[in-house]
């Protein structure tokens, strides 16, 4: 297999209450050093709780946000993290809201045009090939280039939002949650489409999203986050059912059911650590039942298990 997309040590710190001179009064830890390989044509679901730093990663990795350390590699060439035009031609993001990420004084031609005019600087004869061509792609009409972005309802909102990252000519694609803000039956005809241009244009995903029936579904592989850090990974097929991390564990119970009373698997009392004070060793320790003082002290580190998964905890709940 082809590394597409290879982080090392990649993190994100954000000063709190700067000063004139001298360090800032806090950090937040938004993304601790996360290293991670994504193969070629590898769907990778990326879930955890708000605030647990997904999109905060996302941003990185398409030059939103630079990081503040660490490295993004695109097929063995290095990213220039402080260079957000160099991620262009190479990873594209499909945003959560559709109608919100097109600008509403742009026709859908013009929102096209651009990476195709700025990024690979096409004639006008080409571009109306490609556009017309990914559009055919991704089910919409032609006729629709010509109006604006209000005038079309969510789904196709979303297409439109994939298409222009596919004009792009990336072959990696964020998507961070791309189905969320759609109805059920829209959903998957999305969902599908995505499978189809994954065929289609052997592109590679990195998705995320807080719906774990949905990311078990689509996924070939799963990280867990919590509270910026990668707890557990592993093959889609068995993290949640064979959940090694408590905090897998306690993501996959907290998921509604048809036909299941809604039940909390924590108490109402529970609470996230604070940002701005965060505690000593694992992160995870006080929501833990079965944390031990090793834990309250010394920050556990991601170990490759023998089936190919890894797990960053002390009392794994499988060994």
């Amino acid at each position: 297999m082809t590394t597409a997309l290879k982080l090392t040590n990649l993190k994100k710190d954000f000063p709190i209450g700067k000063r004139l001179f001298g360090p800032p009064r806090a950090v937040v830890h938004a993304v601790q050093p996360v290293t991670l390989d994504v193969e070629r044509g590898e769907t990778l679901g990326i879930v955890g709780e708000s605030g647990c730093g997904k999109s905060t990663l996302a941003r990185m990795l398409v030059g939103l946000l630079p990081a503040t350390d660490g490295t993004i590699e695109i097929e063995g060439a290095a990213l220039d993290t402080a260079d957000p035009a160099a991620f262009g031609k190479k990873i594209q993001y499909v945003f959560q809201d559709p109608l919100s990420s097109l600008n509403p004084r742009k026709t859908i031609r013009q929102i096209m045009e651009a990476p195709l005019k700025h990024l690979h600087g096409m004639a006008t004869s080409d571009r109306a090939a490609r556009i017309a061509q990914i559009f055919a792609a991704v089910n919409l009409r032609e006729e629709f280039l010509d109006r604006y972005p209000h005038e079309f309802s969510g789904g196709q909102a979303q297409r439109i939002g994939i298409a222009r990252a596919l004009a792009a000519e990336a072959r990696i694609l964020i998507l961070d949650e791309p189905v969320s803000a759609l109805d059920v039956s829209v959903q998957a005809q999305v969902l599908n489409l995505l499978a189809d241009l994954k065929a289609e244009f052997g592109l590679t995903y990195l998705f995320i999203t807080h719906d774990l029936a949905v990311v078990e579904a689509v996924s070939d592989r799963i990280a867990v986050l919590y509270f910026g850090a990668l707890v557990e990974l592993g093959p889609a097929e068995r993290i949640f059912s064979v959940p090694r991390h408590p905090y897998t564990k306690l993501l996959a119970e907290s998921a509604p059911v048809v036909g299941r009373d809604l039940t909390a698997p924590e108490g109402r009392e529970t609470e996230l650590p604070d940002p701005l004070n965060p505690p000593p060793g694992c992160s995870f320790a006080a929501r833990c039942p079965r944390a031990s003082d090793r834990c309250r002290a010394e920050a556990p580190v991601l170990e490759t298990k023998g089936d190919g998964a890894s797990v960053a905890c002390f009392h794994p709940l499988v060994r």
